[in-house]
């Protein structure tokens, strides 16, 4: 018997990337598919050779499978209406970000899970890259010192079609919170308000505000500073953004490519107009695998260790706060306390 009878909800194109990697596992048997659209979920079983069956609801897939995890790889605005009936019939989730379309749906969501003692993890594939995890080392060994400045430019141009380009805030709801998470797990902070200023450039193919430039205050009293488009065509940035981490006794750097270094003050016995720096190089003593598979890695040994994953709809909702305060932010024209 295998661990693990897995029902995928959603089998459009962003699924294919979690079905390869239960299909790898051993410990993995998919028992159902669920999809509004039959035939999605129909060339999926040929896609995959699959002898599972193929339902329209979340509930009666359950029900007839004996599914205990559901896969949520729907569109954003179904995230609720898959994630709160799994948990209750006794289902584990992992699930695509963003995790709900508002806070009030993501506070239920969490409050379900919490509830039936059941694991919701949301997908966060942008903390699983080796040179994310060795800034954030870098920072938390103290070489910068304390943080006081922490600045991300995301700067690119995707002609995705379909849903993004007619929601009202695709950058900040569907992008953003990868960076938003990122700064998060770098600092090791949470943020506790956002001054916020959404808007649409000229040029722009998406009809809601696809830039945006935010201010956070950190925890610590430290500030984030994201500048970021979507819409931006020429000198991209890299999809996990550019970085300046700015501390105490000298900067940490990171273009979201190679590998982050620093530079810090050399300690001297004579005030200097401009300090002698020393370039430090990052190092990372992380050996996991990067992007999707790197985090479903840690949601399944999260799920069979019994623990919280690193994940977990109870720390995402963290990072899902920067982002509905943003853009209420935004939308009101005033700080936002988180």
């Amino acid at each position: 018997m295998k661990r693990f009878e897995v029902a995928v909800a959603g089998c459009g194109s962003m699924a294919d990337t979690w079905v390869k990697y239960v299909l790898s596992r051993d410990d993995v048997e998919v028992v159902a598919l669920v999809d509004i659209k039959e035939e999605n979920a129909q060339a999926m079983v040929e896609r995959y050779a699959l002898t599972c069956n193929i339902y329209r609801d979340i509930t009666q897939a359950i029900r007839d499978s004996g599914a205990n995890l559901v896969l949520d790889v729907t569109t954003p605005a179904a995230h609720k209406d898959i994630v709160i009936p799994a948990l209750r019939l006794g289902c584990d989730v992992l699930g695509e970000k963003p995790m709900a379309t508002s806070m009030k749906e993501a506070g239920e969501m969490v409050s379900v899970a919490r509830e039936a003692g059941k694991m919701y993890a949301v997908m966060q594939n942008r903390r699983y890259n080796r040179n994310v995890r060795a800034l954030r080392e870098l920072v938390a060994s103290g070489v910068i010192g304390r943080i006081g400045f922490v600045c991300a430019d995301f700067f690119l141009g995707p002609h995705f079609g379909g849903f993004r380009d007619v929601m009202d805030s695709p950058l900040i709801l569907d992008m953003s919170i990868h960076t938003f998470d990122q700064a998060r797990f770098i600092t090791g902070l949470d943020a506790m308000s956002v001054y916020c200023q959404e808007f649409n450039p000229s040029g722009s193919w998406y009809k809601g505000n696809a830039a945006a430039v935010c201010i956070f205050e950190f925890s610590d009293g430290s500030v984030f500073s994201y500048r970021g488009s979507w819409c931006a065509e020429g000198f991209p940035t890299s999809w996990d953004a550019s970085w300046r981490i700015v501390g105490s006794k000298g900067t940490a750097i990171w273009d979201g490519s190679g590998a982050p270094h620093s530079e810090v003050v050399i300690p001297s016995d004579k005030t200097k107009f401009v300090n002698d720096l020393k370039r430090t190089e990052a190092v990372t003593s992380w050996d996991g695998r990067e992007g999707h598979y790197g985090c479903l890695d840690e949601m399944f040994s999260a799920l069979s260790e019994r623990r919280t994953a690193e994940t977990d709809c109870t720390d995402n909702v963290k990072s899902m706060a920067m982002v509905f305060g943003a853009i209420e932010s935004a939308r009101k024209a005033r700080k936002i306390t988180l």
